[in-house]
């Protein structure tokens, strides 16, 4: 994962102090593309220890079209729970419980869960639901039916809902592209806004774990995430976990193997997926800007 150290370093070199929404500060670049060829290695972060088993229970989440942070609690998956909890502290409901007391009443009250878990129509929402549009559906019918269309496109940007979402899509848009043999399948993510230290290794994962999974159902081989990214940024409160990551050496890429008997991207389980081989230098932490 050399692409990532790259990046890093061109951060932290050539970015801009900025002043952000969070109002931690960040150093950032703006327009940056990695290429991770999936025929060479799962590009799963090796220069620190990422948990593949957040990443792909999210990514489930995402395909069943859920907007509530309940399904992933009950799994112990921690990802999205300071949005809800940020919200959950400016309403009436609020009586000083802290993060961990919050997420205890939204895996232990189902009707708690349903007023104050909810992020609003995010990811799964639009893949599933854009204004009526089952994208996840039109594109796999499309990339079987019309190999060689421009148009295998999935949007999570929805201007008309925005507004309405916990945390507006900051991976937005995505673009699948079937070679000339018809034998591979490659994506393309544009991502307006990139936490590069907390976000990115696990957006490297999670849509690469998606292109595998569609290139599988569509009858194609995975073969090329492109990853390209609006604002670079790293949060100034990271600066020395990505200083620790820029001079470890990265290890060999591990191997993702998918049970081939699945035929649909909705019957995909944790069982069905599994990464082989894969060695990390330790974790690194750092807190979320919410």
């Amino acid at each position: 994962m050399k692409q990532y150290i790259d990046l890093i370093n061109t951060i932290m070199e050539n970015g801009e102090d900025r002043l952000d929404r969070t109002g931690v500060g960040t150093r950032s670049v703006f327009g940056y593309q990695s290429r991770y060829n999936l025929l060479d290695g799962f590009p799963l972060l090796t220069t620190k220890k990422v948990h593949m088993r957040s990443i792909v229970e999210e990514l489930l989440w995402f395909i069943s079209g859920s907007t509530n942070i309940r399904p992933l609690v009950l799994k112990n998956v921690k990802i999205w729970n300071d949005w809800p909890y940020d919200i959950f502290k400016k309403s009436a409901d609020y009586n000083n419980e802290s993060l961990d007391e919050f997420v205890e009443k939204i895996k232990d009250d189902e009707a708690f869960a349903v007023k104050h878990g909810n992020l609003g129509p995010v990811y799964g929402k639009q893949w599933r639901d854009f204004n009526g549009v089952d994208q996840i559906e039109t594109l796999i019918d499309s990339l079987v039916n019309n190999p060689f269309s421009r148009r295998h496109i999935i949007s999570a940007w929805n201007p008309a809902e925005v507004d309405n979402m916990a945390l507006p899509p900051c991976h937005a848009f995505m673009q699948f592209y079937v070679s000339a043999d018809k034998k591979y399948l490659s994506c393309q993510l544009y991502q307006r806004s990139a936490d590069v230290f907390l976000g990115v290794p696990f957006n490297i994962a999670s849509y690469a774990l998606l292109l595998a999974m569609i290139a599988q159902v569509t009858g194609y081989e995975a073969k090329e995430f492109v990853h390209t990214l609006g604002d670079a940024h790293i949060y100034s409160n990271h600066f020395e976990q990505v200083k620790l990551q820029a001079s470890r050496e990265p290890l060999p890429l591990s191997t993702l193997k998918l049970n081939p008997n699945i035929k649909s991207i909705y019957d995909f389980t944790m069982d069905d997926i599994k990464v082989e081989d894969y060695t990390s230098h330790p974790g690194i932490k750092g807190a979320i800007a919410v």
